[in-house]
């Protein structure tokens, strides 16, 4: 598959025409990374957007005493980084592979010029980067109010809004497999709490777990999302 079919799958370019696609092309570069490589660290960062055009990404911070934090799980179609006045907040994290990954890096030089003659594609990006600053305060309030159980229930919520569910019968199976050790990074807990936390919530049927899989129930999963809406 050539470059301008796989830039027409990006969710954010869909507003694109194949003329315009065919212009991205010229301000893009794709490479392939292998599962778990870091696309950048902290040391390592450098201006550009990049988008995701298959594959799985982690963005993720370290504390003083190296405790991974994860802050978004992006899989096709989403954008990260910096360049110029647009700013995905992602300067001092750790990106990773999840799983193998292409990803296309925008030439900064000529970005500008495409951004002031399209304007629809303009509009879509700041439309993302508001659904990001939106998701992470959301993030931020949970991380700072909530008890442990409310923290993993809100991760679980934010997985399945983005990767969607699978109905099956009074739960939702979270389309993304998940360890008890990737919880843990979206909750800045340890693993063992984790697991006491993800147990206690089995008891109370608000989830069932599996190996790697996790299921919301449909009235948690609603309640939740009621409540992200109001805040």
């Amino acid at each position: 598959m050539d470059k301008i079919q796989y830039l027409s799958q990006f969710n954010l370019l869909h507003s694109l025409s194949i003329e315009d696609l065919i212009e991205m092309d010229k301000l893009t570069s794709i490479t392939t990374f292998p599962k778990s490589t870091f696309i950048q660290t902290p040391d390592t960062f450098h201006e550009g957007l990049y988008f995701v055009k298959k594959g799985m990404v982690r963005l993720y911070r370290l504390n003083a005493e190296g405790k991974q934090f994860t802050s978004d799980i992006l899989n096709e179609g989403n954008v990260f980084g910096e360049m110029a006045k647009i700013s995905f907040g992602t300067r001092d994290h750790y990106i990773e592979t999840i799983e193998a990954s292409d990803i296309c890096l925008l030439d900064k030089p000529r970005f500008d010029d495409f951004l002031i003659n399209h304007p629809r594609f303009m509009m879509a990006l700041l439309g993302v980067l508001s659904e990001r600053i939106a998701s992470m305060s959301l993030l931020s309030q949970y991380l700072a109010l909530g008890n442990l159980h409310d923290k993993i229930l809100f991760a679980l919520v934010k997985l399945s809004n983005q990767f969607g569910v699978i109905n099956e019968g009074s739960y939702c199976k979270i389309g993304v497999s998940l360890t008890h050790q990737e919880i843990a990074h979206f909750t800045g807990a340890t693993r063992e709490a984790v697991t006491v936390a993800l147990q206690e919530l089995v008891k109370e049927e608000a989830i069932k777990t599996g190996f790697k899989t996790v299921w919301i129930h449909k009235d948690k999963l609603l309640d939740i999302q009621r409540n992200q809406v109001q805040l």
